[in-house]
């Protein structure tokens, strides 16, 4: 006897029309969909959501600031920023000859949604 592995799919045609109905009625437009697909893509790079993290967390900082706290090169950083506010999850700012960072109220929601708090707290002994 072999088993089957179990499928993603119903064996059996089976439809609450009233709720289906009104489930298709309120699914967002692509129009809706294609920026939040981008947002979430934003942070699905590692690097990217560790930069993001920290922003959550650091408030407004300068790329100097952020390379250092992350460990990553200046101009990773910098690209990956880039990223996030073409995303429209960061904002920036010239002061001076610095370039300050801070995410956007949609930036803080997602990270927090992703992380549940920016920056994770390891216990050390």
């Amino acid at each position: 006897m072999t088993t089957q592995p179990p499928t993603d799919a119903c064996d059996l045609l089976c439809l609450d029309l009233p709720v289906a109905e009104a489930l298709r009625a309120r699914m967002p437009d692509l129009p809706r969909a294609e920026p939040a697909a981008a947002a979430a893509k934003a942070l699905a790079d590692p690097t990217r959501l560790t930069v993001a993290a920290v922003l959550a967390e650091g408030g407004e900082l300068c790329v100097c600031d952020l390379a250092w706290v992350t460990g990553y090169a200046q101009n990773l950083v910098s690209h990956h920023l880039r990223n996030l506010r073409t995303a429209g999850l960061a904002a920036s700012r010239r002061q001076g000859r610095l370039v300050i960072y801070a995410l956007t109220e949609r930036g803080r929601q997602l990270v927090q949604a992703v992380l549940g708090s920016p920056l994770a707290t390891t216990e050390r002994n």
